[in-house]
């Protein structure tokens, strides 16, 4: 089995900007006889969906495509669209490149919330105001994006920015002190930062605790108050996902993903794995995703 596709381009018409923005009903139309596989971005993507009858596979996860909905995948995550008919909404497309250069810090993204690394993503559902204040932020950015206006990048990511913050909003906030949100989250992206390095060599939270100089107690507890699973959990989450990708779109044996994610044992990582998933590794491998 070949590996994954990844797409690094934003703008393939335009490779000099990093931003796109298309119409989820001129994607369908452009590529209705062409099934969307499984694949990869190096970049954000965000869908904002107004009539839509379908699925969506994010890292395995299935989620019903529907109307009123706005998903987040990050640069990496493995997703792919199934669509049942025509879907009418907006996708963006913006590389942290976009980001630095519209002076949008990547801490900005990462305290939003909106957009996790892998495993469980499902969709933000919005009410019909939220909606159209939303879609009025999509129409504004295609009003520059469709002209050759000056300053019309700083334009999308103004507008960007509007929009996710909208989107964070709406989403359930923390009632705690404003300082100790703000602690928590500077552990939080640290501690992410040091899964994704370091997952395949550090399973044990005590080794990402060492680093961040706090207790593995303090970790989990900061860990699970922001995104709702502890230290332990999210490690072992990336660890998992990490799994998955090389067993389903790669030729490699589990011996050798074992090996990779940092297992002493073969037998090891196939009673973590059915711990996880509830199949063995080999039979995980044989698996289609169904579409």
């Amino acid at each position: 089995m070949q590996d994954i596709k990844t797409y690094n381009q934003v703008n393939v018409g335009e490779d000099t900007l990093d931003f796109r923005i298309s119409k989820m009903e001129d994607i369908y139309e452009k590529l209705k006889d062409l099934p969307d596989v499984p694949h990869r971005h190096d970049y954000f993507t965000v869908i904002l969906t107004t009539k839509a009858n379908g699925q969506h596979f994010i890292d395995f996860n299935e989620y019903a495509l529907e109307a009123n909905q706005v998903f987040f995948v990050s640069p990496g995550q493995v997703h792919n669209i199934v669509q049942k008919e025509k879907s009418f909404g907006y996708s963006l497309l913006f590389s942290k490149e976009f980001l630095i250069n519209n002076n949008i810090p990547i801490s900005f993204i990462e305290d939003l919330n909106l957009f996790n690394d892998f495993g469980y993503t499902p969709p933000l559902k919005v009410n019909e105001e939220q909606l159209k204040t939303l879609t009025s932020y999509c129409e504004e950015i295609l009003t520059f994006y469709n002209q050759n206006l000056k300053f019309r990048e700083q334009a999308f990511g103004a507008i960007l920015k509007l929009f996710l913050i909208q989107c964070n909003n709406i989403c359930p906030q923390p009632n705690d002190n404003l300082q100790i949100v703000e602690a928590g989250y500077s552990i939080l992206r640290k501690f992410k930062d040091a899964v994704e390095n370091h997952h395949k060599e550090w399973h044990a939270t005590s080794q990402y605790a060492d680093v961040l100089n706090i207790s593995p107690d303090h970790l989990n507890r900061t860990v699970k108050s922001l995104i709702g699973k502890n230290a332990k959990e999210y490690i072992q989450d990336r660890i998992n996902i990490s799994a998955r990708r090389l067993l389903y779109f790669t030729d490699t044996s589990t011996k050798e993903v074992a090996f990779q994610l940092g297992f002493s044992e073969a037998s090891n990582f196939s009673n973590f794995f059915k711990k996880h998933n509830q199949k063995s590794p080999s039979s995980f491998k044989k698996m289609k995703i169904s579409r």
